[in-house]
């Protein structure tokens, strides 16, 4: 089992974006088989030697019946499985079908599993330069659904290059974003996840290829993902993730990276954890919190991630503060009703800059006076303005996303409660 921990996979992306036409167990075995390829040292006629001991670990299988199971899922694999691949050629895409393990033998009398590749598969697993993905085995043992394994090399993927070209330069900070935070249409995932004919109604796609499967990739593997749902009009057109590594150190290959074994590191490491454990009571203590939770836009769920919780004491809350002293606490429960009430299905890493944003914008707006669901929203348009909610327009050319309205007597009252809010501190 501990070796097995140790192991990563290596693929093609191309292999990574093809269509997966098998279930889970032949997908895991495949997986378990890619592992045992040394890339440096390509396996002589594509074989490779599993044990069924390692097989079993893998599968986690104990029971007294394994062997058949075992058996039924190879001969599964060989008559149903294959990759359907298709690569950018030329002008347009080649497309192949491949049957990626034609071949496996094994006895009653020993642990030996002789398992072959089909050559056409072997450029996507050897001699990787460019456009390919590793990850852990041990994320992959951890996944107990065909579409969470499908999804979480997806992520990877796009991941990876994050993390490579964060490390190394060479894309702008917007391409990064767009790594970190990858977007697939419904169209392109419903291909990626064999579901074009399956699974029509969109509660049933969610639940089974987007929310179960993301539950498990958070739950056993090195991420924690989130998604948020793209509309176009009024249907669903994208989905977009955010991806977010978790912070304990990764093992690959029984080695640490070397900063985790450094002195300074680790306590810059646990200097952190401290404040975050300092903000995480602050924010418990606050009537922010409190703010939020009757909003219903933090659940008690919610409440128990620290970091969540800490990041809103540090870039939220502060915000809140200054809001607060324009308009008191019953103007933040009234900022927070509109912003519930208005919101789109923002993901949980998502939370904070949401909330940012619309104290920001609120603020900003230099309209706290007014009632937020009776201000007027201006698009600007070419040679334009256009009312969003069917006020009059006025007759200026452009006047920015909130429109200061404010009468010169409201004006004045606002400057007088400030200040009375202000001295009231103050004693």
């Amino acid at each position: 089992m501990d070796e097995l921990k140790k192991r990563k996979v290596v693929e093609h992306n191309d292999l990574i974006t093809s269509i997966a036409k098998m279930d889970k167990t032949p997908l895991k075995i495949f997986e378990l088989a890619v592992s045992c390829i040394d890339t440096d040292n390509p396996p002589k006629d594509n074989i490779i030697y599993l044990s069924k001991t390692e097989l079993f670990a893998f599968f986690e299988v104990s029971d007294n019946d394994k062997h058949s199971r075992f058996k039924q899922a190879i001969e599964k694999m060989q008559k149903q499985a294959f990759f359907e691949i298709k690569e950018e050629k030329d002008k347009g895409y080649k497309f192949k079908s491949i049957v990626p393990i034609p071949f496996v033998e094994w006895t009653d009398y020993n642990d030996k599993v002789t398992i072959q590749f089909q050559p056409q598969i072997m450029p996507y697993l050897i001699d990787l330069k460019k456009n390919f993905t590793q990850y852990a085995l041990s994320d992959v043992m951890e996944l107990n659904s065909k579409y969470s394994i499908i999804l979480y090399k997806w992520l990877s993927m796009h991941y990876n290059q994050y993390e490579h070209y964060k490390a190394k330069g060479g894309r702008r900070e917007e391409q990064l974003e767009q790594y970190s935070n990858p977007s697939i249409s419904i169209k392109e995932l419903r291909l990626l996840t064999d579901t074009v004919n399956s699974r029509k109604q969109f509660t049933r796609f969610n639940n089974d290829i987007l929310k179960r499967p993301l539950e498990e990739i958070n739950a056993h593997t090195h991420f924690f993902v989130t998604y948020d749902k793209i509309k176009k009009g009024r249907t669903i057109d994208n989905i977009q993730f955010h991806i977010t590594k978790k912070g304990q150190p990764q093992e690959l290959n029984g080695e640490y990276k070397i900063r985790e074994q450094d002195s300074a590191y680790l306590q810059g490491k646990a200097d952190k954890e401290v404040n975050q454990q300092a903000l995480f009571a602050e924010a418990m203590q606050s009537l922010y919190t409190t703010s939020l939770l009757e909003s219903s836009l933090l659940s008690p769920f919610d409440m128990q991630d620290i970091t969540l919780m800490a990041n809103l004491q540090q870039e939220v809350y502060p915000l809140y503060k200054q809001l607060e002293e324009i308009v008191g606490i019953q103007g933040i429960r009234k900022h927070l009703e509109y912003v519930s009430n208005k919101k789109l299905d923002y993901s949980k890493p998502n939370l904070v800059k949401y909330l940012k944003t619309a104290v920001m914008r609120y603020l900003e707006s230099g309209d706290t006076k007014q009632p937020e669901e009776d201000k007027t929203r201006y698009l600007k348009t070419k040679g334009n303005v256009k009312a969003v909610n069917g006020n009059k327009i006025p007759d200026h050319r452009y006047k920015s996303a909130y429109v200061n309205e404010t009468t010169p007597e409201e004006q004045k009252e606002l400057e007088r409660i400030k200040k009375q809010l202000s001295d009231s501190m103050k004693k």
